[in-house]
């Protein structure tokens, strides 16, 4: 498919600290990238770099066919950025944003009315249309900072943790909103913090640890990196989790598998949905009362944790095989910083 995005060897450097070291990436059109990474891992730097706002120390970088460097102005005309914190002019009501931006990007008066009017309906800003921003509360200056980005329909945008503190009406909201731009044919890169928002919105995801690219992939082949299903039980008397655990293992055919943490054991899946059966039957048989019997799938959680948490840069493809999944560990939002916005191919101080 025809790269919308696409990067080879990107580095760049602040003084002594390498942001990046050898970013690929290959981004088809009309799909949804996530980019995951630790804080600090250079995933805003990748954002920065493509939207035009820094220039790379090495390597090359194209949108949509244009390169980064060279065509600046051209890029800017093609893309719609949402950084890490909302650009909008807080003096001018919430319509009055989207009209002047519509204005700016050449849409006409009539046709950015029209955008606008869709747009707040869209994000949920209909009653608030007509206060000045600086009345708004936080995540409604979000959803209104990405209402601006969408304003020109461009061919490919860029969210630097966009759902940052939204609410999860505003968060469902802005998923169903680039599900819908994906839909109609436009590139999404989406860095987020949210690895269930990940799960839900992406076609690929690729881990960036330590300035390089460390994982690629489906969602559901990344997983797999972490194991197949597991079988969890957690049972109510904590003192037999061990008795337990030896019936999981025996089930099961793999003592080291099974392991056993508090009143929770769990097993790779034992022999299928019989194993299962079996396994239920023999807690019962024992007397071994149970709160809780559930398959578990790996999730984006096990994924990222798996790669990023040792801090160990070396590189693992979608296709590499590590030790069975765990339950599930939340990375932790990084703090946003200032920066300087190119909304739609315009650029704002945020």
């Amino acid at each position: 498919m025809t790269a919308a995005i696409e990067t080879e060897g990107l580095r760049k450097s602040y003084g002594k600290n390498q942001a990046l070291r050898g970013v690929d990436l290959h981004v088809p059109a009309g799909t949804v990238l996530g980019v995951l990474g630790r804080n600090g891992a250079g995933k805003t730097t990748t954002v920065r770099i493509l939207s035009t706002l820094l220039t790379p120390d090495a390597g090359r970088a194209t949108v949509t066919g244009l390169d980064v460097v060279r065509d600046q102005a051209r890029v800017r005309r093609r893309i719609g950025l949402a950084g890490q914190y909302a650009a909008v002019d807080e003096d001018l009501t919430g319509r009055e944003n989207l009209v002047l931006l519509g204005k700016l990007l050449h849409l006409g008066r009539r046709t950015a009315k029209a955008r606008a009017v869709e747009l707040l309906t869209q994000f949920d800003l209909t009653d608030a249309a007509d206060r000045q921003a600086r009345t708004y509360s936080g995540g409604m200056r979000r959803r209104l900072d990405l209402a601006s980005c969408l304003i020109s329909r461009p061919p490919v945008i860029f969210l630097d943790e966009p759902t940052t503190g939204l609410d999860p009406s505003s968060r469902s909201a802005l998923w169903a909103a680039i599900r819908a731009e994906a839909a109609a044919g436009a590139t999404v890169l989406l860095t987020t913090q949210y690895l269930e928002e990940a799960d839900k919105l992406a076609d690929r995801i690729v881990v960036i640890d330590g300035g390089k690219v460390v994982a690629e992939g489906s969602p559901d082949e990344l997983k797999r990196t972490v194991g197949g299903e597991w079988l969890e039980i957690v049972v109510a008397d904590h003192c037999r989790a061990g008795q337990a655990r030896e019936i999981l293992a025996a089930e099961g055919g793999d003592a080291v598998a099974a392991e056993a943490e508090g009143a929770r054991v769990r097993a790779p899946v034992p022999g299928g949905v019989g194993g299962i059966g079996r396994v239920a039957a023999r807690l019962d048989a024992a007397g071994i009362a149970v709160l809780d019997f559930a398959l578990r799938r790996p999730s984006l959680d096990d994924v990222f944790f798996a790669i990023t948490a040792s801090g160990a840069e070396a590189t693992m493809t979608s296709n590499s095989s590590t030790s069975n999944g765990s339950p599930p560990h939340t990375a932790t939002p990084k703090t946003a910083t200032p920066n300087t916005v190119t909304s739609n191919g315009r650029e704002f101080v945020a």
